[in-house]
């Protein structure tokens, strides 16, 4: 189920955190159920994709110790489980409203379609990866009804779209460590490495640029009364999108970048202090 992963999902909580309403007790009752739901949902996926990964998963070093690759768990048993846990997410996003359950269907149906072909078309693939973290975005206006913002999501695209360019890099370079020509199961080869860097580092910095288009504006400037200290949130976003590219072209970076931004010590001071930025200038 890789309940791990859940951190992923509290981007459904942003739109309200940003918007200043996550504390409206409906919001935040819509944004916790919506959290539930997505996070059902996305253990039901996963269960699914290891299924049609089983090839890719034994040849890999690290993902051959997953249940299903390892053969600790029968495919009758993922495949009962990830029912039940769809049909407990549909039931709480319908308890929550329909325009949540919707983009919650539309977010299962891209996932089924990533998992049975979308992965294994280079360049599209990232993109859908990118699509799938801004849906959440959208799912969390939709729960509690905070209208969505441009920024936001034009932020969101484009950084995403870089860290799903860093999971693509790390897991190519792990190939060519190996000896490999090409990643299992994807449409890239190791000569494709100097472009998937530069398609990435080119979005993380296209993602601060949105930022700093968003501090300059009317809609930053109505919700912010002290509003100069957002400016540090640009070289911050610049220090760690650049550190964390650095960290990937040495073969440092895990193929997950959610798990090391989870469990790398400087991510999380960075974040510390984005948030602190934040706060402040409320």
């Amino acid at each position: 189920m890789r309940v791990h992963q859940w951190v992923k999902n509290t981007l459904v909580f942003v739109p309200a955190l940003l918007a200043h309403a996550i504390l409206n007790p409906q919001n935040l009752r819509a944004s916790l159920l919506a959290f539930l739901a997505f996070s059902l949902c996305a253990s039901s996926v996963y269960l699914i994709n290891d299924l049609f990964d089983l090839a890719a998963d034994r040849a890999h070093p690290r993902k051959r110790r997953r249940p299903l690759a390892a053969g600790t768990i029968s495919a009758r048993a993922a495949l009962w489980a990830s029912a039940l846990l769809v049909g407990v997410a549909a039931m709480i996003a319908v308890a929550v409203n329909y325009s949540f359950a919707a983009v919650l269907s539309c977010y299962y149906l891209l996932t089924w379609s990533y998992s049975l072909r979308l992965k294994r078309v280079a360049l599209l693939d990232v993109v859908i990866l990118a699509a799938l973290y801004t849906i959440r975005i959208i799912a969390g206006a939709a729960a509690t009804g905070v209208p969505l913002s441009f920024w936001l999501l034009a932020f969101s695209m484009f950084i995403f779209l870089s860290l799903g360019f860093v999971k693509r890099y790390a897991e190519l370079e792990a190939t060519r460590r190996a000896d490999q020509s090409s990643a299992s199961g994807r449409a890239y080869s190791a000569a494709d490495l100097p472009l998937i860097m530069g398609l990435g580092i080119a979005a993380g910095y296209s993602a601060i640029v949105v930022i700093a288009l968003y501090i300059n504006s009317p809609d930053s400037q109505a919700l912010y009364h002290r509003h100069k200290p957002l400016w540090l949130i640009c070289p911050l976003m610049l220090f760690w999108i650049s550190r964390a590219w650095m960290l990937t072209s040495r073969g440092a970076m895990h193929d997950d970048p959610v798990v090391f931004a989870v469990r790398d010590p400087v991510s999380l001071v960075t974040l510390a202090l984005l948030a602190a930025i934040i706060a402040m200038s409320v």
